[in-house]
């Protein structure tokens, strides 16, 4: 449901003495002054409600255009001043909370870098064609969530596990080279000499020789 708070009401829903709800939707037909303020929507148990948005209407020839949708901290935020006509000298002063925090001579001011202390009512005014509606902007936290650090034990665990993993896959195929080199090392042959053959042998095998010859012949 739509509701939204303005100047002669509170927190009033759309349909009861405004607007007409359509759907997901609320239609105002015809919107003056009074209707100014701000609108937001909300679910029918009220537990999940929108952002604000802040509505301006003007009867008037002063309209200070304004972020609709609130803004973040740190932003930067330009109002501007206009009028019906627009002058050649469009010299305006702008309020915040009814105070006057500057005045630009061609109706336009930024405000750089916004911060919580920015947020409320702003007008501007010219000599010519006076005061405009106030506008209401609004700031937002420009970090929503602070999270916290982890802890300095569990940083510094999470470091020294990294260093071990980093030193085990640098240097474990070297430890399984090395010792593989010493294995190979210590089981290598201790002599490279050929086998003694044992000596009268090849006097036996020219005998047979000798002799089978003499066999055959006879």
């Amino acid at each position: 449901m739509f509701r939204r708070n303005t100047s002669d009401e509170e927190e009033t829903t759309c349909g009861a003495s405004w607007g007409k709800v359509d759907g997901s939707s609320c239609h105002i037909s015809y919107i003056d002054p009074l209707d100014s303020g701000v609108y937001w929507c909300e679910s029918i148990e009220g537990s999940t409600t929108s952002n604000t948005v802040n509505i301006t209407v003007t009867g008037g020839e002063v309209i200070l255009q304004s972020p609709v949708l609130p803004v973040t901290e740190g932003e930067d935020v330009t109002l501007s001043c206009k009028t019906r006509p627009t002058p050649s000298d469009l010299t305006a002063g702008f309020y915040k909370n009814g105070f006057l925090i500057g005045t630009k001579p061609a109706g336009d001011m930024t405000i750089h870098h916004v911060s919580k202390s920015d947020e409320g009512l702003y007008k501007c005014h010219t000599s010519s064609h006076g005061m405009s509606r106030p506008s209401w902007i609004a700031v937002l936290d420009g970090n929503p969530t602070n999270a916290a650090p982890p802890p300095a034990s569990a940083s510094a665990s999470a470091h020294v596990v990294a260093r071990l993993v980093f030193h085990l896959v640098v240097f474990f195929p070297y430890g399984v080279s090395t010792v593989l080199m010493v294995s190979l090392y210590r089981n290598r042959p201790t002599s490279t000499a050929p086998p003694h053959r044992a000596e009268g042998r090849p006097t036996e095998d020219c005998d047979d020789l000798v002799a089978v010859s003499t066999v055959h012949h006879f």
